[in-house]
This record gives C-alpha cells, structure tokens and sequence, in this order.
C-alpha cells in the first residue's frame, strides 16, 4: 500500500488556494479543450492533483486539505473564474471524496485512501435501491449527472434500504458500474456529468455510511453541517468565480473598444446598467460569505448550523447563482454578435446557464425557505432541499 500523507504533513488550505491561482493560464487555456471532448484534460486534472485542489474537502488524517467552507468557496470562485468545468469538477470530486474519508470508518477509510489516487465521484440525488444481504447490500438503479466521474477511481452514489427506509452512501470501485457516455449538453460540456448504472452489485456494508449523517468519524468541525448543506458552498462559489470573469471580459473588451464610434465606453445606459450588474454581483457574495462565517463561528463553537442559518445558505445560494445568471444575460447581450459566435464569453454563458439547471439552486426550493423564514416551520429541519 501506498503510504498515506498524515496530517502534519498534509497540505495548508493557503498553499492550496496560492497553487490553484498560478492554475489560472493552465485551465483557462484548456478550457475550448473541455467544451469540446467532455472531460478535462489529463494535464489540468494532473496540476488539479498535485496543488491538492481535489482534497478540498479531506480529512487531513487522511492527506487532505479539509478546507473551511469559506477557504473552500475561494478556492471554488478561483478555479472557476478561469475555467467553469474545472471548478465544476473539482468542488464535485472533493465533495464525495472528503464525505467518504469523513464518514466511513476508520479502516476502511484508511484502506481506500491507501490507493494511489483514490477519489470519488457520482450521484447523490436520485437514490437508488440497496437489498440486504450477507455483509452488505445488493446496489440496483440508474443515476446521472455523475461530474468528474471520468477522473475518479471510485463510485460515491446513494441509495435506499429496503429493509429500513434509511438513505445510504455508498463508495464502490468504478469498475462496478456501467459508465453511459451520453453527456451531449448546453454548458458545463467540460465535466463529463455521465450517467452510470449498476445491477446486482455486492456493495460491503464497511463500504455505506448514512447519507443524513452530521458527526464525522474522522475529521474536523466542517463535516457537521452534513452532506446536503455541502451545496450552498459549492454552487453558491462557483457562481460567483463565473459571474466575475464575465463581467471582467466583459469589460476588458469594452476597454479595447473605447476609441471606436459607438462605443459603449461612451454609453451613460450602459455604464450604469455595468455598475448594476458589478453591485449585484458584489452583494450575492458578500450574503453568501456572511452566512458560512457565522455558520464557521457556530461549528467553532462545538455546534451545528441552525435551521435557520440553513435556511440562510440555501436562500444564499439560490440568490448567487439566479444574480450571475442575469449578469451573464447582461453581458451577453451587451456584447453582440461576437458573443453569439465561438469564444470566452459565448462559452461562458452556455456554463452559466448549465449551473442554474442544478437542483440546489431550483427556485422551487425557495418555496420551504420562505415558511422557515415567516416562522412557519417549527419543529422541522432540512433534510437535504426539504423540510420536513
């Protein structure tokens, strides 16, 4: 076995935020690459390994960053910024792979995180079904939406016990499931979000934790806001590293116009309608930012986020990703025909409008926040989207 990095010697979220800045010209320029063949290049998902940007979320006991949720979100807003299916990519593999180092125990933990490169990647929102067996479960169903799976050694996908009811996690070798190369969509091309099946396979029972767990086997604080507010960290930062790099393309390209008749460097409408789209911006980070701090300081604190907090997250990232959603209107209109033909900013807005499409970010989802925040909901809590 591969000897595993312990946490003395596992990489500083600082280090790893400097490193995946330097990433910017790598990503940005394997970008078209992404768009085009459906996955990520092996040369950017190497640099992604090596900066340690994939154990965003890891259990430092087991080699990883175990990041904040705020350290998180700028690293997520970073990698994003230059190349939206990176950062896609990134927040998912980190996301099952550090729930898996968190909540499985201990020996099986440190038995997958012995493998050279173990990482995960699947599907958590559409539960498949786990029969009972000797040792273990039999795993049965259909999922999609798998991002990175194609860069992952292991499966991370969820399912129902039939015996109980209860939702289970569960992480099994990839060569398990059959992979469906069907991902042919608008945006986010770059992260290869196939689906995958799996019929009859032998899942260990050391190999399934409860997928409502919040007290981490190994592991810090940030596991206890459990997996479904892992969300609001993820989508809410990868909107806003996109929605900044629009606008800021946005703007270099009108300062590269400015001497030309017409210019919208002249334009007073347009001026302000920029300076509306930068407060927008600016103001979807600064809640989601002021919700995960005060959700840090209550995790510091020895507890867990209250509903209302989670309330907070959820309604913050619906607000981040809907807000940079009309910046890349705005910006896409603003640019003309050039945004209608092949480059940065077309690509870009097709990625815009991939991430909206994301569960977590459903306006629908607004609906039971808006009870919770009219004082509507007592005695219930968010299990995933939903109150219940």
């Amino acid at each position: 076995m591969a000897e595993i990095v312990r946490a003395d010697t596992a990489p500083q979220a600082d280090a790893v935020l400097r490193d995946a800045q330097q990433l910017h010209v790598l990503l940005d320029s394997h970008a078209v690459e992404h768009d085009r063949e459906g996955r990520l290049s092996d040369a950017v998902v190497e640099q992604l390994r090596v900066a340690g940007a994939f154990g965003i979320f890891t259990p430092r006991e087991w080699g990883g960053v175990e990041m904040s949720p705020t350290e998180a979100m700028d690293l997520i807003r970073t990698l994003s910024y230059a190349d939206p299916s990176s950062g896609w990519v990134t927040f998912a593999i980190g996301f099952a792979t550090g729930l898996a180092g968190a909540f499985l125990d201990r020996d099986t933990a440190s038995e997958l995180f012995s493998q050279p490169g173990f990482s995960c990647a699947g599907q958590g929102t559409r539960a498949g079904r786990a029969v009972r067996t000797a040792n273990g479960y039999l795993l049965n169903g259909e999922w999609s939406f798998a991002s990175g799976i194609k860069h992952a050694t292991h499966v991370f996908t969820t399912a129902i016990d039939s015996d109980t009811g209860r939702p289970l996690c569960m992480v099994l070798p990839k060569d398990d499931v059959d992979l469906v190369d069907n991902w042919d969509v608008l945006g986010l091309r770059g992260t290869g979000s196939i689906d995958y099946s799996a019929y009859d396979v032998f899942v260990p029972e050391n190999h399934t934790f409860s997928a409502v767990s919040t007290e981490p086997v190994t592991g810090g604080a940030v596991y206890r806001i459990g997996g479904g507010n892992f969300a609001s960290v993820n989508h809410g930062a990868w909107a806003l590293g996109v929605g900044r790099r629009l606008l800021d393309e946005l703007a270099e390209s009108v300062r590269t116009k400015a001497d030309q008749p017409g210019a919208q460097a002249a334009s007073a409408a347009f001026m302000e309608n920029y300076a509306a789209a930068e407060t927008k911006l600016r103001a979807a980070k600064a809640l989601l930012y002021e919700v995960w701090e005060e959700i840090e300081e209550m995790l510091g604190e020895g507890g867990r986020p209250s509903v209302r907090l989670e309330t907070l997250a959820k309604v913050a990232l619906n607000n981040a990703t809907w807000q940079c959603h009309e910046i890349a209107e705005f910006v896409y209109a603003s640019s003309g025909s050039s945004a209608l033909r092949s480059g940065t900013i077309q690509r870009l807005f097709r990625d815009m409008h991939g991430g909206t499409q994301h569960f977590s970010s459903s306006r629908t989802i607004l609906q039971p926040a808006g009870q919770e925040l009219c004082g509507l909901a007592d005695g219930k809590r968010w299990v995933f989207h939903a109150l219940k």
